[in-house]
């Protein structure tokens, strides 16, 4: 089956975490979807845990029947046009695995990984297939977040970057589409830069961990949840970007200057983080909490921008 009929054939390999969560979201968009992981225990386990993962989210079971597994990397990659890699994030291991992929899967099958630290120079570099191969870098859980980016490497076709992209918005996804490789991508580089001066913050005693974290859940990021911070700085002028360039650009560009780096992130800070959360045994049940509520935002979100 090929990307230009109707219902493409899409294959899982890795079947983690991410996996099974990449899995849902393709099979809830009624795509046959063939998953693989080298662990025979966890390829048994798989239609019992992929069916929790929809129960706890208030998602039909039903999408389990879009999804098959199977005992051979070949036997997944069979007919499929669009792989979704989700191996360990190690260098070696993804070489190796995108070797045997592109021995193996048909000539115009793209290959997507979901790296999250990795280019796709990095372990497609050498390939005869290096032209169909990118990243696809989603969020986790991927069925309940949905931005995707897409970042392809100096060899990838612009065709295949357009292949991935119309796919991921046929999914439901928010594919962010990269014009070029860059460590970390768009979200980690984001993040990072928010966590050193978290972290710097906590560090100097300035603020709590509770404090922090409130800052950004009921200001930054409640109004982040409904615009980006570029189209925030639109709206919190009167005359737009400019207007606010001219009001605000010099303090902060000051702020930005005195930023955290790196530095931040240190032991010391590291210990204060960890006592003010409860032991990590608690974090499946805290993961659930956060995965139900993701699943109703996501619902409220989808419905909102429908009616927008």
């Amino acid at each position: 089956m090929t990307e230009h009929q109707d219902r493409p054939v899409i294959a899982i390999i890795g079947a983690g975490l991410i996996g099974r969560g990449w899995s849902i979201v393709f099979a809830r968009a009624g795509l046959p979807v063939r998953i693989w992981d080298p662990d025979a225990g966890l390829r048994r386990a798989l239609p019992a845990r992929i069916a929790e993962m929809l129960r706890a989210v208030g998602m039909a079971e039903e999408v389990c029947e879009q999804i098959s597994v199977f005992d051979s990397l070949a036997d997944a990659l069979s007919g499929a046009s669009y792989v979704q890699e989700n191996g360990p994030e190690k260098l070696e291991v993804k070489q190796a695995l995108f070797a045997e992929m592109d021995g193996i899967a048909a000539p115009d099958t793209v290959l997507a990984s979901s790296s999250s630290a990795l280019v796709a120079s990095r372990f497609g570099e050498g390939l005869k297939g290096r032209a169909r191969i990118l990243v696809a870098h989603p969020v986790n859980p991927p069925h309940l977040v949905p931005v995707v980016e897409l970042c392809p490497s100096p060899d990838t076709a612009p065709e295949v970057m357009d292949r991935a992209e119309a796919l991921h918005r046929r999914v439901g996804q928010v594919p962010v589409r990269m014009s070029r490789e860059i460590d970390g991508f768009i979200l980690n580089r984001l993040q990072a830069v928010v966590l050193a001066e978290a972290m710097s913050l906590i560090g100097q005693g300035i603020v709590s961990v509770e404090g922090l974290d409130d800052t950004m859940r009921h200001g930054l990021g409640r109004r982040w949840t409904l615009m980006g911070p570029l189209e925030t700085i639109y709206l919190n002028a009167p005359a737009g970007v400019p207007d606010y360039l001219e009001r605000y650009g010099p303090m902060m560009a000051g702020l930005a200057d005195s930023a955290a780096r790196g530095e931040a992130f240190t032991a010391q800070t590291a210990e204060r983080l960890a006592a003010a959360f409860p032991p990590a045994d608690h974090v499946p049940e805290r993961s659930a909490q956060r995965d139900a509520k993701l699943a109703a935002l996501d619902r409220h979100l989808r419905r909102y921008d429908t009616e927008d």
